[in-house]
């Protein structure tokens, strides 16, 4: 009879599609239901990354194979320790619940093809003595999030070509063509645009191609399988004619990922737009297509954008930004933003008076800052009163300096200095200076002397008088 009736594990999933990541936490549980008393050396619990590729080529009556082994990471638990003695288990039914951290390092997709595989997955064993060892495995999902070229995988995508005709036609064709960005989830539609001039003496086809390009690597060989997914074709273009072809693409949703992180396995996708024009090499054009995860599409970069984030730290303007004159386009070096303000700027004197500190608490509080566009002012020197451009990033605005009260003393009284505090302390007098000459002064006073005739001229000027006399 049995000992081991069932041996189970289950893992919990993270999202609706059941998928795991660089870095997520893998939860689950390991179900072990036993008829009766047993004992166990141990009950262990791994998850881990693998990729392998293995392909045969012949060469006439030799056959020779090619493989190749990649481990991405290994993590162990165990539920029961192995130890050097047998543990004693109870008949019934127990539940060992375990926890793995998927290193956060790159790692490709799950992927599974005609000559290789990449595969995620937990396994549990049960280890007895002189019994095989009772294992059940799941597969995990894993989705990769390793992209470390996004922003530029959201930019828009142009080609060109231009083909001359040959012997059974004459003149030339001109196709260009553009995707609004490179990067794209499964599901999503792609909308391709191609301007054809067909300047020739032939009618031109256009078509349009999805295709899928998988890479696998062994030793110094290599193996190469390709599909196309999806196939379009248009109308012709008569001749000299031009016509603008918009196509619309929908990625499958069951479609894979790219893989470029894998040393032994690539997938790539691209689309073809080539013009069929009759005896004749077909012009074509390549763009590359990159398919990611649903939620890096829909994260920071909206779908149908044409350029991923700046790496500036400044948030976007508040207010739109008004066109650059004509002035300024040809190479005015006028500020681009003076047509937005209707007040003058402030004016500041260009040598300015020498200022003393007052008290503290004195100067005017500055009013709030207003929202507008980033100037990028020049650097200044420190100003004793405060820097007049905001500490904020995301606006700069240019406030005139606070009005300090100066003091213009007459030339004959000392400058008044105030102390730190409240109460002011005058210096010393300022030193007496010699009053120019006058006239000698008389101890009379003539105001009282009502009844006496006045006094002569030359009592009050004795030396002009006496000159006045030698003269005559």
């Amino acid at each position: 009879m049995p000992s081991v009736q069932s041996l189970t594990m289950t893992y919990d999933a993270l999202n609706e599609h059941g998928t795991f990541s660089e870095g997520d936490t893998i939860t689950g549980q390991v179900t072990l239901v036993l008829l009766k008393q047993t004992s166990v050396q141990s009950l262990v619990v791994k998850v881990k990354g693998d990729a392998d590729v293995r392909w045969t080529r012949k060469n006439g009556d030799h056959k020779r194979t090619y493989s190749a082994h990649r481990r991405y990471f290994k993590l162990k638990q165990f539920l029961i320790p192995a130890d050097s003695k047998e543990t004693p288990v109870p008949q019934g039914k127990h539940v060992y619940k375990f926890s793995f951290n998927i290193p956060p390092r790159s790692m490709p997709s799950s992927f599974r093809g005609c000559h290789g595989k990449i595969v995620y997955k937990l396994e549990a064993a049960l280890a007895r003595s002189w019994r095989m060892d009772r294992t059940v495995d799941k597969e995990i999902n894993f989705v990769s999030k390793a992209f470390p070229n996004l922003q530029s995988l959201m930019s828009r995508q142009v080609g060109t070509v231009n083909k001359e005709m040959g012997l059974f036609s004459k003149g030339h064709v001109q196709m260009d063509v553009s995707v609004d960005r490179r990067a794209y989830a499964p599901g999503e539609t792609v909308l391709i645009v191609a301007q054809i001039n067909n300047s020739s003496s032939s009618d031109v086809t256009p078509k349009l191609s999805l295709i899928k390009e998988v890479l696998y690597r062994a030793d110094t060989s290599t193996r190469h399988d390709s599909n196309v997914i999806h196939k379009v074709v248009e109308n012709s273009i008569k001749p000299q004619t031009q016509k603008e072809v918009r196509c619309a693409v929908k990625i499958p949703p069951s479609q894979m990922q790219t893989i470029q992180n894998c040393e032994i396995i690539s997938v790539e996708y691209y689309f073809k737009v080539y013009l069929d024009i009759s005896f004749s090499f077909d012009p074509e054009v390549k763009l590359p297509l990159v398919i990611i995860p649903p939620d890096l599409a829909a994260g920071p970069y909206p779908a149908g954008a044409t350029g991923g984030p700046s790496n500036s730290d400044f948030p976007p303007p508040a207010v739109p930004l008004a066109p650059y004159p004509a002035s300024l386009r040809s190479g005015s070096s006028e500020y681009p933003g003076a047509q937005r303000y209707s007040a003058p700027g402030p004016a500041y004197q260009v040598n300015p008076s020498p200022v003393y500190p007052g008290p503290p608490h004195v100067y005017p509080v500055h009013p709030p800052l207003m929202s507008g566009v980033y100037n990028n002012p020049l650097s200044q020197q420190q100003s004793p009163y405060g820097s007049p451009f905001s500490s904020s990033l995301s606006t700069a605005v240019l406030h005139p300096p606070p009005t300090v009260p100066t003091f213009h003393p007459p030339p004959s009284a000392p400058v008044i200095r105030p102390a730190p505090s409240s109460s002011f302390n005058t210096f010393p007098p300022a030193p007496t200076y010699d009053s120019l000459p006058s006239a000698p002064v008389m101890d009379v006073d003539f105001l009282s002397q009502s009844d006496e005739p006045p006094p002569s001229y030359s009592l009050l000027f004795p030396s002009y008088a006496s000159e006045n006399s030698d003269a005559k």
